[in-house]
């Protein structure tokens, strides 16, 4: 199901793997999610190591793994700093050294955690294509390829991630403008396609390791990441 417009202040998107992404502008006025897939569904107080959040989630009822909002009070209310984070299981819980999604996750809620504003954790594991298909990927890239063709091997996009419920969460938050911290400039793009103004791009500065030297020179020269 691709990103469609319906009716006045109503939106519905895919969210899964098979959706082609095809961003649409979002305005405030469609903040209030009555009809599509991303809803506020309660927040709580969550005190951590690097910092007092509230905590969001935001999909359908009964979601068993809606998105997650942490926010954090901002002193730059108007443009706060915000991360978009897609979930990978390996690297932020298990501190895979396949990637950087860990240490980027870490860097981004400990400078949110000093400095206020909002990290919005999307349910868009492997680029877009799912846990299992993901690990497949792996063990492609452990027979040689990286991390493009491996996904394109098994008929999966390169990148399959949508930033549509992003937008619809800042426009529920009534969060306009963002200082957006990301080395991903397709991201960057997505969010200023579907109505979210991007003031300032936040570098997030990950040092390579042996294990994950090629899958971050891939991102550089082929899917245009900044590395600083």
């Amino acid at each position: 199901m691709t990103g469609s417009l319906v009716g006045a202040g109503h939106f519905l998107f895919g969210l899964g793997p098979e959706a082609n992404y095809s961003p649409r502008r979002i305005s405030t006025a469609t903040a209030s999610i009555t009809f599509g897939l991303v809803k506020k569904l309660v927040s709580s107080r969550l005190p951590t190591a690097l910092g007092n959040f509230t905590m969001s989630a935001y999909g359908k009822e009964a979601d068993f793994f809606p998105h997650v909002v942490l926010q954090a009070p901002s002193i730059d209310a108007a443009v706060p700093l915000v991360r978009i984070h897609s979930e990978c299981m390996t690297g932020d819980l298990f501190h895979s050294s396949r990637c950087d999604c860990g240490e980027q996750l870490d860097q981004s809620l400990e400078q949110i955690g000093k400095e206020g504003g909002v990290l919005i954790y999307l349910r868009q594991e492997g680029r877009g294509i799912g846990l299992v298909e993901k690990l497949k990927a792996y063990n492609l890239q452990d027979d040689g390829m990286d991390t493009i063709t491996a996904n394109e091997a098994l008929g999966h996009q390169s990148d399959a991630r949508s930033y549509e419920a992003a937008a619809l969460i800042l426009a529920d938050m009534d969060i306009p403008a963002v200082r957006l911290m990301t080395n991903n400039p397709l991201k960057v793009e997505s969010l200023k396609s579907l109505g979210i103004e991007v003031s300032h791009r936040v570098p997030l500065v990950i040092a390579a390791q042996p294990e994950n030297a090629g899958y971050l020179e891939v991102k550089r020269a082929v899917m245009g990441h900044y590395l600083g």
